[in-house]
């Protein structure tokens, strides 16, 4: 176990650098100058030039991500060109609302997933599982921030049950877990767990229903186990694959939750790289990808690491 594990983080490596030179890549080769969110309109040359310096633009490409990086490495992402902060303290503080949001997402979406794929894949053909099959379909379709405003007019504008946007009635600086503030999350959560619903749903019903028609499952009923016991070998089965999609599912929600945090005004990471987009704020542009992206491979990681854990053939 200790050589899979360490055979794992070693290939970990390149991907982390290659991910950074992606991240450094894509950001520079787009049109614009990003200094033109603080310059004034009659900003002198030599101003224009200073400021070039300071941020290190006057250097080639690879001097450029050379500093980068090595800077990076130490902890330190730079300064933000809008806001004139430290990079690596905005993005910890929105990662950490973002982490937040998808955990709990995850997890709903997760347990809601496995239990319609299970219901679907125990009754295949049946009503049962066409209905099952249905809510799954419909997770995965729906454009989730559609789903958000629905259910802001619904749940907020006309019942009035939950807040429509915001982390909390202090801000997420003030975030504490009891009732008032968690009702801040319902409606986001709920919105982004319909995606990782769907996906987990339609994987353990084929995983559910492929396990059943193996010969083991026939052998374990013939010598006589209840159909709890052979619920619990379908369940141990099933379990790697539907984890390994349960994390990926959370990386994508980590990376991919832009949309549903602007429509809550959720302050994560969506909306830090919204603002970075639209005032072409390079270092946090480049902060904010860059940590997605390492929590994304690490996830992988120890996904990975559990898998081989549940399923020892998997280190063969």
């Amino acid at each position: 176990m200790f050589g899979y594990t360490l055979r794992r983080i070693i290939y970990t490596a390149p991907v982390l650098l290659g991910v950074a030179v992606v991240c450094f890549a894509l950001v520079h080769i787009s049109p614009g100058d990003p200094l033109i969110s603080i310059l004034p309109a009659d900003a002198s040359v030599d101003l224009q030039n200073r400021l070039r310096t300071l941020y290190g633009f006057d250097r080639s490409y690879p001097e450029q991500f050379i500093l980068w990086l090595g800077r990076a490495l130490q902890g330190d992402l730079g300064t933000s060109i809008a806001t004139g902060r430290p990079v690596t303290t905005e993005v910890m503080r929105a990662v950490a609302n973002t982490l937040m949001l998808a955990a709990v997402a995850t997890f709903i979406g997760f347990v809601l997933g496995c239990f319609f794929g299970f219901v679907a894949g125990y009754f295949s053909n049946s009503p049962l599982d066409k209905a099952a099959s249905a809510a799954a379909v419909f997770g995965v379709s729906v454009p989730h921030y559609w789903l958000g405003m629905v259910l802001v007019i619904i749940f907020s504008a006309q019942l009035g049950w939950f807040p429509a946007a915001g982390a909390g009635p202090g801000g997420s600086s003030q975030w504490k877990f009891d009732m008032e503030h968690l009702s801040y999350m319902v409606l986001p959560a709920l919105t982004m767990s319909v995606i990782p619903m769907g996906i987990i749903a339609r994987t353990v019903r084929a995983l559910v229903a492929e396990i059943l028609a193996q010969e083991f499952v026939i052998g374990l009923r013939a010598r006589g186990l209840s159909e709890l016991g052979v619920f619990l070998h379908v369940v141990k089965n099933a379990a790697p694959t539907a984890l390994a999609v349960m994390g990926v599912q959370l990386g994508y929600l980590l990376g991919g939750s832009i949309l549903i945090e602007t429509v809550f005004s959720w302050p994560g990471t969506g909306m830090l790289l919204n603002s970075a987009i639209f005032q072409r704020d390079l270092p946090l542009l480049q902060g904010t990808i860059l940590v997605l992206a390492m929590f994304f491979v690490v996830l992988n990681l120890a996904v990975d690491v559990l898998q081989s854990a549940l399923d020892p053939r998997i280190k063969r």
